[in-house]
Order: structure tokens, then sequence, then C-alpha cells
């Protein structure tokens, strides 16, 4: 007696169709593979790529405590890590920059000569400085000048490249010297229209337990060790307006070693910006005793870096300038501060105040200070 018959599934039919249009795409995907002069692909490869992750994006990494150096033994340049930022080699070089009009090429003839990373910054025998040269030109409009300065840049990428892409031109940069491919950072920067600084580290309080990196600028070093780590941090790129300062309480409170290194910086024809942070009166002594041209910030802007509190040292920026016709601000790159600054920025005209680079401030109050 034959076996019944079982009722065929009401699914059979369109599955069998599916299998079959799955069947055939792959066949054809193969033969147009083939008639274009590649290879076919395996079975397998549609599944393949659609399981595939996400293309990662570079995280930032905690940074890892270096052991404290032996006095004076700079180290390896790769082995630096700073606070709060990454230190992989993906975060450290600048990519390619997109088509921009192109700033000057630095370093421009006839100011720098060669130093032991790069070329070194000098006056020109015309008299022209470097801090000239490479600054960003500002138009005359009238009213109260406000500047800022964004600093802690070249070591993290994705930082770096919002700083130089969404900040207004007019808003200066400060770049970390230890920036694997720094000179492409700076370029980069300089032909989004930026001016450019460089960020000198100096001797906190709590050093060696707090190091900011090789060739920190000691308070208790000779004359002669400190002018070899200026050489060495100043001639890592070409194109920079002037220095500020990275960390520094220490040196900031010893008058004549500081005095000594802001000399040298005045003899290479750049201006001296600080973040104000410190003993303010030996800054200043330090200063008048160098001749140098020096310019403290009135606010560092992220100190607390909670939106509210960046936001309102912003105000007070513009409340200064309103009082004192100028005003300048510095901060770090973090995600608030890019982002509450720019945001801050594109009211700042309507509001009838002038952004301006830290260098027009730098020679406003240069120009106040020869006519007292």
């Amino acid at each position: 007696m034959p076996a019944p018959r079982s009722e065929p599934s009401p699914l059979r039919g369109p599955l069998l169709a599916g299998l079959g249009a799955a069947c055939a795409f792959i066949v054809l995907a193969g033969a147009l593979s083939v008639f274009a002069g590649g290879e076919p692909a395996p079975a397998g490869a549609a599944a393949d790529i659609a399981a595939r992750p996400d293309p990662v994006i570079l995280a930032e990494a905690e940074p890892e405590v270096d052991a404290p150096a032996a006095p004076f033994d700079d180290g390896p340049v790769e082995d630096v890590t700073l606070p709060g930022v990454a230190d992989t080699e993906a975060a450290l070089t600048a990519p390619p920059a997109p088509e921009r009009p192109a700033a000057p090429r630095a370093p421009l003839p006839g100011l720098y000569e060669d130093g032991p990373g790069g070329p070194l910054p000098v006056i020109g025998a015309d008299g022209q400085r470097p801090d000239a040269a490479y600054a960003r030109a500002h138009s005359q409009r009238t009213g109260p000048v406000v500047a800022l300065i964004v600093g802690g840049l070249g070591m993290s990428e994705r930082l770096t490249l919002e700083a130089i892409e969404t900040l207004p031109p007019e808003v200066t940069l400060s770049f970390a010297p230890y920036a694997r491919d720094l000179q492409g950072w700076i370029d980069r920067a300089r032909a989004a229209g930026h001016e450019v600084l460089i960020e000198l580290p100096m001797e906190p309080f709590d050093y060696p337990n707090n190091d900011p990196g090789p060739h920190t600028l000691l308070a208790e070093a000779g004359a002669a060790e400190n002018e070899r780590r200026l050489t060495w941090l100043l001639s890592r790129a070409a194109g920079y307006t002037g220095v500020i300062n990275y960390q520094g309480a220490r040196l900031g409170a010893s008058q004549a070693p500081l005095a000594r290194v802001l000399a040298r910086l005045e003899a290479r024809g750049l201006t001296v910006f600080h973040d104000g942070a410190g003993r303010r009166p030996v800054i200043e002594a330090a200063g008048r005793e160098a001749g140098a041209r020096l310019v403290l910030a009135d606010r560092v802007i992220d100190s607390d870096p909670g939106r509210d509190a960046v936001e309102q040292r912003l105000l007070e920026l513009e409340a200064l300038a309103l009082q004192n016709g100028a005003a300048l601000g510095s901060g770090f790159a973090y995600p608030v501060t890019v982002e509450a600054a720019r945001a801050w920025a594109e009211g700042l005209s309507r509001r009838g105040y002038v952004l301006a680079p830290a260098s027009h401030v730098a020679k406003l109050r240069h120009a106040q200070t020869r006519e007292t």
C-alpha cells in the first residue's frame, strides 16, 4: 500500500522561488565579474561583507604615565605622553590637507637658520621679525577687540582637525612641539587662515611627578642648558608667529631664569604669549627685564571645563574688551571648548565686537607700552 502523500507546505513555493533568485543573482554576479576581467567573487563574499564591522573611529586613549626622567635626560620624543591627549601613531600624523589657498611657504627666506631639528627663526638682515612675517593680517574694523588662543593641538587627530576646520580663522592655534609631522599640522592650520604658536613646556611646581615632556625649561637649569632645550623646541617647525607656555608655574615664579629664556625669544623676533596662570607680577617683571614682547592672557576660558563655565569666561572677555579696548583668552582644545568658542564667535560681530588674531592684541599692547 503506497504511503500517504504529505501536503505541500504553504511556504515551500516562496522559499524555492527566493532560493532560485539568489542563485541566479550569484551566477549573474560571477559572470559580470569575469566579463569585467576580474575573478568571480567567492560564494560567501556577500555574507562576509555584511558581517564586517563599521569602520573604526580613533578614540582618545588614556595617557600612560612615564617614569620620572633623570635630570636633563630628555629621552626620545616618541615616548612622550601629555595629560588629556592621545598618544598613537595615527593621532600624531597630520592627514593631507584639502585644496585651499596656500599661505606663504614657511620658512621664509632670510628669517631662519639651521637648528638641531630644523629651521630656527631669526630676525632678518633688514630687521623683519618672524612674529610680524607669520602673523595673520587683520582688518581695520573698529570696535572692542577680542582674541582667543586654543592650544594643545597636534597630539590628537580628531581634536586638531576639529579646531582647524570649525573655528574661525581669526582664532590663533597653538601646537605641542612633540606632535609627529608638526610641520604638516602647522601648514594645514596656516592654509586654513589661522596664525600659529608653538608651546614651550615649562617646569610646574610638582615636576618631575608632573612632567610636561622632554626639553622642559627648568628653573634650576643653567643658562646654557635651557638655551639648548629652547633651541631644540624652536627648531621643530617653521611658520609660527610666537610661543606660549605649557604649564610652568615654578619657572614663572623664578624671575631670573625666566627672564633669560624670554631674552632669547626676543632675540629671535618672537612674541611670547602666556596663559596668565601663576604669579603675574613675577612674569611681567621678567618680561620687562628681558625687553620681551610679552602678552598675558586675561582669562583661561576652560580652567573649569564645564560648558556653562566656558561660556561665562567668554562673556567676561567681552566685558574686558569693552572696558580696555582689547582682551585675550586662552584655552585647551577640549571638545566643549572648541564648540563653545565656535558658537560664541558666530555672534560677536552682531554684538559690536571684533574677533582678531592674538598677534593683533600683542601689537596693540606693545604700542601702549611704548607710549608709556
